[in-house]
């Protein structure tokens, strides 16, 4: 990451809530064609969560926490703030002396751009100022919402003005938390109704709308110069599993997450 910080763009993708045996399955029955193109061997890593819910997993993400890889480690980290006995620091990691990603940044020449999603990056109460005053520049209104049927459409849009807005030699990290995933999903699966709710199936029909969309996203991303990506989910959540519901619990559906990094070359998503 020391060759890649300072010459390339970045871009980080949180598919909150996203299920990694939803991710894999539409994966490998072609249901996600737009992301399947750029995930390294066209398949999501299994990785484990830093956090069982938004907040607390997004808060490791930003100190350079990412999800760890789902095998025995230590696994070398991207990013890392500089930490006395840090095991999980490397040679090749980019190390920063402030206490978060997105300081440690901007501090080397990066603007960092937020566009919200879910409920703690609305700006409105308190706690949902703490993720997105983070940033030097944060976005959210309430298209970009999870009651939003149109949320990730938005939520690309913003970005893409945002990236054309841009003096051409600054840099970006640029961070989009996609709530389309995030309950209420049902309206993503043509024939659903709020009655019977949402489900494993809607779920997975909100990814196959993101995947839709995304294509401009990467477009974005990768205008002015190299980018490198990482799309990945904060955590998963449950629908019904071992009489599970929701998120903020111990559960393999909710530790269990989808992760993937690679480079977009400029204009190679049009």
């Amino acid at each position: 990451m020391n060759a890649v910080v300072g010459s390339d763009d970045l871009l980080l993708v949180t598919l909150d809530t996203l299920r990694f045996d939803v991710a894999e399955e539409l994966a490998a029955a072609g249901r996600l064609p737009n992301l399947v193109r750029h995930l390294p061997g066209g398949v999501w890593e299994k990785r484990h969560a830093p956090g069982s819910f938004t907040y607390a997993s997004h808060q490791a993400i930003f100190a350079g926490f990412l999800p760890t890889p789902a095998a025995p480690g230590p696994h070398p980290r991207l990013f890392a703030a500089r930490f006395a006995g840090s095991e999980s620091t490397a040679e090749r990691t980019f190390v920063h002396d402030t206490p978060d990603l997105l300081s440690g940044l901007a501090a080397v020449g990066y603007r960092t751009v937020c566009v919200g999603g879910v409920g703690f990056f609305n700006g409105i109460p308190p706690l949902g100022s703490v993720l997105p005053g983070m940033f030097q520049e944060s976005h959210w209104e309430p298209g970009f919402g999870v009651a939003s049927p149109t949320s990730f459409e938005s939520q690309v849009a913003c970005a893409e003005q945002v990236v054309a807005g841009l003096p051409a030699e600054q840099k970006l990290f640029l961070f989009v938390n996609v709530s389309a995933l995030h309950q209420p999903n049902w309206f993503h699966l043509p024939g659903a109704d709020a009655g019977a709710g949402d489900s494993r199936a809607t779920h997975a029909a909100a990814l196959e709308y993101v995947d839709r969309h995304i294509g401009r996203l990467f477009a974005a991303a990768s205008s002015r110069r190299r980018c490198f990506a990482i799309v990945c989910s904060d955590h998963g959540t449950a629908y019904g599993d071992d009489g599970y519901t929701g998120h903020r619990l111990g559960h393999e559906a909710v530790w269990t997450v989808p992760y993937a990094h690679f480079f977009l070359e400029p204009g190679a998503t049009r």
